[in-house]
């Protein structure tokens, strides 16, 4: 599995254009999924470009919630590939110029060995991704519960790394047992999870490139 942080508040590889907000692809299974769209569709794209990453090679589209910081890149994204599935919140709605846009209300599987946790306290949804080493999951900002969050994806296996944005989120014990922490974009507490989980902690920033 390969995760490529397109877009962040922070930069990893030199080069690339910070900006508030979040987006990855997740390369798995013969699959290239954009997750997330960040707030800006021209920075998404440059990134993307200096990553020498097509967006015409982007299969699928996963959207964790409404807000501006993941879904504002989206029209600049279909402008230049419109041949691709979106997998949105059920409460996201006005979305046009896709092959397919499917509503995620529950826990949802979208291909073998990946899916949604559905949409969680009526505004975000996480990925769940299956691999060797345990289950992957994907989140855009954590605005719900993580307690909840974890909940959701533990149904389809043990979770092994947790990649994303965290949020205000401080109940920390709850990641003992995860091999893999990369907090990114929104995440408020990144120090104090570096501090008490230093073998486990990945840094964020675009450009980085985490392979599972």
């Amino acid at each position: 599995m390969k995760i490529t942080i397109l877009y962040d508040n922070t930069v990893f590889l030199s080069g690339l254009k910070p900006d508030w907000g979040f987006s990855c692809l997740v390369e798995i299974y013969n699959r290239s999924i954009l997750f997330d769209t960040g707030s800006n569709g021209s920075i998404l794209l440059g990134n993307m470009k200096k990553l020498d990453i097509d967006p015409l090679s982007i299969d699928e589209v996963f959207i964790s919630h409404p807000h501006f910081d993941h879904v504002g890149g989206l029209s600049a994204f279909l402008n230049e590939n419109n041949n691709v599935k979106i997998y949105v919140p059920i409460s996201l709605r006005g979305i046009r110029n896709a092959k397919e846009i499917i509503y995620v209300d529950e826990p949802m599987k979208l291909h073998k060995n990946i899916f949604s946790t559905g949409e969680l306290d009526h505004i975000e949804q996480s990925m769940v991704v299956k691999t060797d080493k345990g289950l992957v999951l994907i989140a855009g900002c954590s605005h719900p519960k993580m307690e909840s969050i974890l909940k959701a994806a533990s149904q389809f296996g043990k979770i092994y790394a947790i990649i994303g944005g965290l949020h205000g989120f401080n109940e920390l014990e709850l990641f003992k047992d995860l091999g893999v922490i990369c907090p990114t974009h929104c995440t408020r507490h990144i120090a104090e999870i570096k501090s008490l989980y230093p073998e486990k902690y990945i840094e964020g920033g675009a450009g980085k490139i985490i392979e599972i």
